[in-house]
């Protein structure tokens, strides 16, 4: 007992300090290190209850006879101090966020109602069961075709179980770096919070490399908006309003289409289509392949663009990376961007972000956005916590005030 209560003790802080910790450049170790700095971060709460019920287990069965279990509980009381200042920068993504609504939005407090109210809190339900998605609201369509590459072309439609209206739409792009992930494994936090109050979401499976090479990816998100144009209505969608969102290679894509609106080189064969998009919410994406701003130093992913997903080297061929890359075609004709990434995120830096919300301020005549949360890992919004329900209150709250506007508009015309 006194043993296990030790390697409780070792275990839990190491786990608290990797959630408090900003880990770069630590070669191979960065992938354990986020995954445990990421899941530790969201679920604070539920591992503090489970580390109180194992660590009372092994004291009543005499865990504190020995040297070794009395170390063990001083580090597990130790270890509680980080997993607390993580659970507060947590409850700190709330006013960062109502900020960036604030200096983003010219009446960042008006909530239309036609669609649904905006929360402003999170509900207790999901912080106690982050992983429960389901919503009797909610109705989704499976597997969807909207391309010929089988089941990569494939999507999902979330939207309210009863519907009189044409829905506006959010189309959701899942990360994976290019080269995994699948439409079901992300955002559904934020997908069922806006197909519960009137909005449709689309998620989107894509070719994935190595097997695909760029620009495969970014036109089938292109088909799907195509689909979306063409197709939405059939399903109760409002085609003329259509927002993007995604994370980390999602983010990337999400981001690329919004400010490639009809460009012919990523509409190979269906180019007449508006792939043009609303509004875009792109999380803890990748907005630069060149990282001209030396934002990932010694942790530059090129290597691996250069073998998996571009199959060349930037040398080889600048245009190709430039035309990869976000960064390059910012312009004024950019939509509203809410731009949100973490300040601890140890796969996409957030001096990326940085660099990229920069440049779209300097030249977009469209709002811009930028939320940068405390503490907040890479992924962070995979599943409920309470920093999820903040960043989805305020996603939603963003995207009502921009189709608000939207509407407004086409009823002055």
């Amino acid at each position: 007992m006194s043993t296990a209560l030790l390697v409780l003790g070792i275990l839990s802080a190491l786990t608290a300090a990797a959630a408090v910790v900003r880990g770069r450049n630590i070669g191979p170790l960065i992938v354990p290190y986020f995954l445990v700095a990421w899941l530790t971060g969201e679920l604070v709460p539920h591992l503090f209850v489970l580390q109180l019920v194992v660590a009372a287990a092994l004291i009543a069965g005499g865990a504190l006879d020995e040297g070794r279990g009395v170390i063990g509980l001083a580090l597990l009381i130790a270890a509680w101090i980080p997993m607390a200042i993580a659970q507060w920068r947590a409850v700190r993504a709330e006013p960062e966020l109502r900020r960036a609504l604030r200096e983003g939005l010219s009446r960042p407090d008006e909530s239309p109602g036609e669609l649904g109210k905006v929360r402003s809190y999170v509900p207790y339900r999901e912080l106690v069961n982050p992983f429960r998605m389901h919503r009797p609201a909610v109705e989704v369509l499976c597997n969807i075709a909207y391309g010929d590459a089988g089941h990569r072309n494939c999507l999902d439609l979330y939207r309210p179980a009863q519907r009189t209206k044409p829905l506006p739409v959010l189309l959701q792009i899942h990360g994976g770096g290019w080269t995994i992930g699948d439409k079901r494994e992300q955002a559904k936090p934020l997908m069922y919070q806006l197909a519960a109050n009137g909005w449709a979401c689309v998620a989107a499976n894509y070719r994935l490399s190595p097997s695909a090479s760029f620009p495969d990816h970014i036109v089938d998100v292109k088909r799907a908006i195509a689909w979306i144009r063409r197709r939405g209505s059939e399903y109760g969608l409002d085609p003329t309003f259509v927002a993007i969102t995604g994370g980390s290679a999602g983010g990337h894509l999400a981001a690329l289409a919004a400010l490639t609106a009809n460009d012919a080189l990523f509409q190979p064969g269906f180019e007449e289509v508006d792939t043009s998009l609303s509004a875009c919410v792109p999380f803890y994406g990748i907005y630069d392949f060149l990282d001209r701003d030396g934002a990932f130093a010694r942790q530059s992913m090129k290597s691996f663009l250069q073998r998996y997903v571009m199959k060349c080297s930037h040398d080889d061929d600048l245009a190709a990376w430039e035309r990869a890359s976000p960064v390059s075609h910012v312009g004024d004709c950019a939509p509203p961007f809410f731009v949100i990434h973490g300040t601890h995120d140890s796969l996409a830096l957030v001096e990326n972000a940085r660099a990229f919300v920069a440049a779209l301020r300097g030249i977009s005549t469209a709002p811009v956005l930028y939320a940068e949360l405390p503490g907040a890992q890479h992924a962070f919004e995979v599943f409920h916590s309470l920093r999820t329900g903040h960043t989805v209150n305020a996603v939603h709250r963003f995207l009502e005030n921009i189709h608000a506007q939207a509407r407004a508009q086409r009823s002055a015309h």
